[in-house]
């Protein structure tokens, strides 16, 4: 580089003016000179800028060859001179980089196409600030090992490592403490030199310009030597959804409220243009105050090479992904034949199956959401959710989905003293309770100890009173009995004949009362069971049955569904004294009656409104009533139903009887 060259970027610093009008100098030189050499043949060097391609210069090609490290050593002359006082230029003052020269050149002055000749394969601009290598990643290792970090290591003078979370061939994360702020964060550890390392930083960076407390905020994203790491917020008190899974699967309620918020805001990233492409059970996190928060947007997919998909092809993913943690929350499986994330796969007969047909007792608005979510043709021709929005619109016309009431603990019931019975003696003794201890003397206030003690006091004398009066009226209504008593007159000995019962009046009799009809009762199913058998239920024939459909899962109360039913109807109210069910295997059953309510629709009334009248378990069951019940309609309530051959659960009801 000349000394006059040099000297010009010496003074800019001084002299804004000066680098102004330097800065253009070089900008006009530069366009000058490209016009000379894009109609010269190759020159002295051996063609080696005469082959270069149409529209780029010698400067160029320069720069080019000195960054990768196989230039020459021949001192910069002519073209290549602006060059470098353009990108040296560039270093002090910032205004421009060589890139937004050659912009200018290109908008300002036309340019003379080059004779065309085998060029070498132009590379890509450079990056005026890279963040990881300024050379094509295609060219970078794909396979890159992750860096090795032990517990206790320090990460950019700040970050200092306490545990590995996980550890993969190229990446590795990290519980650390930020020694500034003094606060855990979450941090993951890749090697600069990997393909994917560019990738990985400009998707955290996007990340954090998200700015929605929904997800998990990105901290920091640095290249540093050999080393790229992000930093993330940790969230120490929560559990990631397939932690919250491993009992069982969610009550509808908290199952509504996950996939709510979590379509809510992945809707609001993708009108923002970020797609998270991974979601997964492990990245979506519940907080002690039940919200929801979701990890990884867009890093997760670029730390595991996921490609980049257009829009709407990422909103397609991302629904379908909602769909999946929907499903996983409703029936404790995952939707795919693979086990991940501790859920067991499905099998291959039960790929597009919707929830309520893998689980019994599954809420049916919801089932039909994930499905529909889930699956490009949805069960029954619904319509599929394809993006976010269309999601969080559909859940928006669910029906209100009511909160279970909580469960009080049990506390022991402390003894009730009975001030209304009667004293036993003169001066009773009062019996110490020995199961709740009494408070010390010290810890009650003088005042509560005297009304207690007023209050004993008002209680003994009205127990008193009641007693003396009570014993008063005794013996006055005694002495005047003994007055108006008639002379007791011997009734004649009964006969042998009058005290035995006979056995006609003794034994009751059933009459068979015949059953009309028999319908599927369902209440929080999707539709009428076994309605092709119906009818061999009431046929007279044990050999025939009814037949449920069939369930991966038993009944359980605890479930949104806690059983099926199969309704009698009798033609007319009739006296109903017992009633005879004949199962193929060992069934629990309830007879339920309908009240008021339900008589008149008792196909369309909620199991509420029907009344327990008897309970039985095996494979035969005889509900015999104390007192005969006049009633139209008998309802056989299924609550426990046996194990096919397949592994599969149904109901198998062979013959009803009822007799009045």
């Amino acid at each position: 580089m000349a000394d006059g060259t040099k000297a010009v970027v010496d003074t800019s610093a001084a002299d804004a003016a000066t680098d102004e009008a330097a800065l253009a100098a070089a900008i006009d030189e530069l366009a000058g000179s490209e016009d000379a050499t894009g109609s010269a043949p190759a020159d002295a060097r051996g063609g080696a800028t005469a082959a270069a391609a149409p529209g780029r210069t010698d400067a160029e090609e320069d720069t080019d060859e000195d960054r990768d490290g196989d230039g020459d050593d021949e001192p910069a002359t002519g073209p290549d001179r602006e060059s470098a006082v353009s990108e040296e230029t560039s270093e002090i003052t910032a205004p421009l980089s060589v890139q937004e020269i050659r912009a200018e050149l290109a908008a300002g002055s036309p340019r003379k196409k080059a004779t065309p000749e085998p060029a070498r394969p132009a590379r890509r601009p450079t990056d005026p600030q890279p963040t990881v290598d300024p050379r094509d990643t295609a060219t970078l290792p794909r396979t890159l090992p992750a860096p090795q970090r032990r517990s206790g290591d320090m990460i950019g003078h700040r970050y200092r490592l306490e545990e590995c979370i996980s550890q993969t061939e190229t990446f590795s994360s990290w519980r650390a403490v930020d020694e500034k702020l003094r606060r855990a964060v979450g941090v993951h550890l890749m090697a600069s030199g990997h393909q994917r390392a560019r990738k990985v930083l400009a998707a955290a960076k996007s990340a954090a310009l998200l700015g929605d407390p929904r997800f998990v905020q990105v901290l920091d994203a640095v290249h540093e030597g050999e080393l790229v790491y992000i930093v993330r917020e940790w969230l120490p008190h929560s559990s990631d959804l397939a932690k919250l899974l491993v009992n069982g699967p969610m009550e509808p309620h908290e199952a509504y409220q996950m996939v709510r918020q979590v379509a809510d805001a992945v809707a609001a990233a993708h009108q923002r243009g970020q797609a998270h492409l991974r979601l997964t059970p492990r990245c979506v996190l519940r907080t002690d105050s039940g919200q929801y928060r979701i990890n990884g947007i867009a890093v997760d997919a670029a730390l595991r090479g996921l490609p980049a998909e257009d829009a709407e092809d990422a909103q397609r993913a991302d629904t379908r992904a909602i769909g999946a943690l929907l499903f996983a929350a409703l029936t404790h499986r995952w939707p795919y034949p693979e086990d991940r994330y501790d859920l067991q796969g499905l099998p291959k007969g039960l790929q597009n199956a919707a929830p309520d047909q893998v689980r019994a007792g599954v809420h049916k608005g919801l089932s039909e959401l994930a499905a529909r979510a889930l699956f490009d043709q949805p069960p029954h021709h619904a319509k599929p959710i394809t993006t976010p929005e269309e999601l969080v619109r559909a859940i928006a016309q669910l029906p209100r989905i009511r909160q279970p009431e909580p469960e009080l603990p049990d506390f022991p019931t402390p003894p009730r003293h009975n001030t209304h019975a009667l004293p036993t003696a003169p001066n009773p003794t009062r019996v110490a309770d020995t199961t709740v201890a009494p408070l010390p003397a010290s810890s009650r206030p003088a005042s509560s100890r005297r009304t207690k003690r007023r209050l004993r006091r008002v209680v003994k004398a009205t127990a008193w009173t009641i007693a003396l009066g009570a014993i008063g009226v005794a013996s006055w209504q005694f002495v005047d009995g003994l007055r108006h008593t008639p002379p007791a007159v011997t009734p004649p000995l009964p006969s042998a004949t009058s005290t035995a019962p006979s056995p006609q009046a003794s034994t009751h009799n059933p009459v068979p009362i015949a059953i009309k009809d028999a319908q599927s009762y369902n209440p929080l199913g999707d539709g009428a069971e076994g309605k092709e058998t119906l009818a061999n239920a009431i046929d007279g024939k044990p050999d025939t049955q009814w037949t449920t459909q069939w369930y991966e899962d038993q009944f359980s109360p605890s479930l949104y569904k806690a059983g099926t039913g199969l309704l009698l109807d009798l033609g007319s109210p009739q006296a109903v004294s017992s009633v005879n069910v004949q199962f193929a295997g060992n069934h629990t059953a309830e007879l339920r009656v309908p009240n008021a309510s339900a008589a008149a629709n008792p196909k369309g009334a909620p199991l509420n409104d029907f009344t327990v009248v008897g309970k039985k378990s095996g494979g035969t069951a005889d509900f015999t009533l104390d007192n005969p019940v006049t009633t139209r309609y008998l309802l056989i309530w299924l609550t426990s139903l046996p194990k096919d051959s397949d592994g599969k659960f149904r109901g198998h009801v062979a013959e009803v009887k009822a007799f009045g």
